[in-house]
């Protein structure tokens, strides 16, 4: 056991038995329990301890409904659920690059407990990695109405965020990490979430580099953030009111964002939350977060960030495979869900050319994946790197046979490789199985890549320029699989994309 002295107190870790030569510590406080006299408030800073603080296991769960595999679930009554975990190679002295995870989940589930988030392989890179649990639902992105003339922030999930930042940024060279160099990470909302902390004054300073896969095309404006909150609350049987909301356990207002976001989905008529029924999401509020990412990168850009953007080639697939998102499988389902997203006939007419002899079902996942993910992330890039920020731009394209219908590149598959945590059980369904050796490979590759990007501000390949460059295609085989969804973006270009609000 290893013994680590922070500004807060002492905290005792582990030797991983994966890599001995990486110590780890789960379930240290970074700020107070965001419950009671601090609910719906931003976060605190955490207490100090006496003694040693044994960090053996993972802190509590944010509130939630999910169940996910290999991963605790939520428990009422957890309440200090404002916890990081670290695995380390270094200790004081060591001046590491820092690697900060923020998970996804639709902003409503998920967690740094997570098996595919266990950081000891890029910790063997040579990085300090961070995970981190943050508010998720209503508990961390519902409006809450002013009280008494003193407002409730939106977006407690982002400042929860940035006081997991301030407590890497003031305790993390105990850990042998380089507060100069920390890279912020994450993956579907948790993407998004850093392309938000990068708009973010508040979360100015906190971080030199951002990685973002397969970021989410949603931010609330205060208008649909305001109505989301009416729904709830008439779904848990409280007024819309501060008193109103507080008065209902976390525990309801989960059943009732639960029951809201179903209403949508079992309703074809509800417009575009029909479809796949995210009802939280960063809210555009003119003050925590002044503008959604897109446009905040073009009008206030963080130059001074670099960033590395990926998605997968066939985002919307998974979401199809687990069930949330809407079934269209005729035309007239198609042509009603364009209309819903004011999507013009002829993005759909080159889809259609583009994927001939394709299912209905096929041309709606390729549209929608690419809505909400694949464009609005190399948007991302592009946006960043012609207001004059260095941004990398790659794909992950991999695929795997077998009996049935093949793996595909879809929704989450890439973290994995880039973990590099392929053995574990929990996820093969993403993977297919049990890696073969050219996916031990690509995953070294990616792995790489995060911690050379990390380092140095260099993946590997050339910077994207304006809306051009190099693109990383990510697979285990050659071909351009990858290179190809490129044909894509004309329509798009054509078209415009939509901004979408949960």
């Amino acid at each position: 056991m290893t013994v680590f002295r922070t500004r807060s107190g002492a905290v005792r870790g582990r030797r991983t038995a994966r890599d001995p030569g990486v110590v780890v510590l789960r379930g240290i406080p970074y700020a107070a329990p965001p419950f009671g006299a601090d609910r719906f408030r931003a976060p605190r800073p955490a207490a100090a301890w006496d003694g040693i603080r044994d960090c053996a296991a993972f802190g509590p769960v944010a509130p939630q409904s999910a169940q996910l595999p290999g991963a605790p679930g939520w428990s009422p009554g957890d309440e200090d659920v404002l916890s990081l975990n670290i695995w380390t190679p270094g200790g004081v002295g060591d001046a590491l690059p820092v690697l900060v995870w923020i998970h996804g989940g639709a902003y409503v589930f998920g967690s740094s407990a997570q098996p595919d988030f266990d950081g000891t392989a890029l910790a063997g890179h040579g990085l300090v990695v961070v995970t981190l649990n943050y508010r998720l639902g209503f508990e961390g992105f519902g409006h809450v109405p002013p009280v008494g003339g003193e407002s409730c922030p939106d977006n407690r999930g982002l400042l929860d965020q940035i006081a997991a930042l301030e407590w890497v940024r003031d305790h993390i060279p105990a850990f042998g990490g380089a507060v100069g160099n920390v890279t912020v990470a994450g993956q579907s909302s948790g993407a998004t979430s850093v392309a938000c902390l990068m708009a973010m004054d508040r979360a100015r300073g906190l971080f030199r580099r951002a990685i973002a896969h397969s970021a989410v095309n949603s931010c609330a404006s205060p208008e649909s953030a305001a109505r989301t909150t009416r729904e709830v609350a008439a779904a848990a049987g409280v007024p819309a009111t501060y008193d109103g909301l507080v008065s209902a356990s976390p525990g309801d207002l989960v059943d009732a964002s639960d029951a809201v976001a179903d209403g949508y989905r079992r309703d074809p008529g509800s417009g575009s939350r029909h479809y796949d029924p995210a009802i939280y999401g960063p809210v555009a509020d003119g003050d925590t977060l002044p503008l959604d990412p897109l446009t905040a990168f073009a009008a206030r850009p963080a130059a001074d960030v670099d960033l590395l953007v990926c998605h997968t080639t066939e985002e919307y697939w998974l979401l199809d495979a687990v069930g949330s998102s809407a079934k269209i499988t005729t035309e007239e389902q198609l042509a009603v869900f364009a209309e819903d997203f004011r999507l013009p006939a002829s993005l759909l007419d080159g889809y259609r050319t583009l994927m001939p002899g394709a299912p209905v079902l096929d041309v709606y996942l390729a549209v929608y994946g690419d809505m909400l993910f694949g464009e609005y992330s190399s948007r991302l890039a592009e946006s960043h790197a012609g207001a004059g920020g260095r941004a990398f731009l790659s794909r992950f394209a991999r695929q795997r046979g077998g009996r049935g219908e093949p793996v595909r590149a879809w929704h989450c598959a890439d973290i994995p490789f880039a973990f590099g945590n392929l053995d574990e059980e929990s996820v093969h369904f993403l993977v297919g199985g049990p890696p073969a050796s050219v996916d031990h490979d690509l995953s070294r590759r990616m792995m790489r890549a995060w911690a050379d990007f990390a380092e140095t501000g260099d993946p590997g390949w050339p910077p994207v320029s304006g809306s051009t460059g190099a693109v990383r295609i990510w697979d285990t085989a050659g071909g351009d699989s990858g290179g190809a969804w490129e044909r894509f973006r004309t329509g798009w270009r054509g078209a415009g994309l939509p901004l979408l609000a949960p």
